[in-house]
């Protein structure tokens, strides 16, 4: 069963649930804001998912503004960029599927439509 990791708040991931149930795949749902992932998770979906680990950070966000990260990030490290990511659930791109062997960052109906 693939792992829905999501803010529920947010209205994208709203429309990705009502995709996930509109065609019938069945998930575990997580709340972002109330159980951020972890260093070790983000770390093996990081590396899982061959995305650059920008796209693992929600840069509209307002957590992301407030701390400056457009101008931060480019000098950091991966290890810091994760350890940052795993400190708080509101920098993390959302919707995120985890699957078996994959990673969805994001909601791209052709791209769910492909892995699910």
């Amino acid at each position: 069963m693939i792992k829905f990791i999501c803010y529920p708040k947010c209205t994208t991931c709203q429309k990705a649930k009502k995709w996930l149930d509109d065609n019938k795949i069945e998930y575990e749902i997580r709340d972002i804001k109330e159980n951020n992932p972890s260093l070790e998770e983000l770390t093996a979906w990081y590396k899982m998912s061959g995305l650059p680990l920008k796209k693992f950070f929600n840069t509209s966000g307002l957590l992301y503004k407030s701390m400056e990260l457009k101008d931060k990030l480019p000098t950091m490290s991966d290890e810091e960029q994760l350890k940052l990511l795993a400190t708080d659930g509101m920098l993390v791109k959302r919707p995120l599927v985890i699957g078996e062997d994959f990673v969805l960052v994001g909601f791209k109906e052709s791209e769910w439509s492909e892995k699910l």
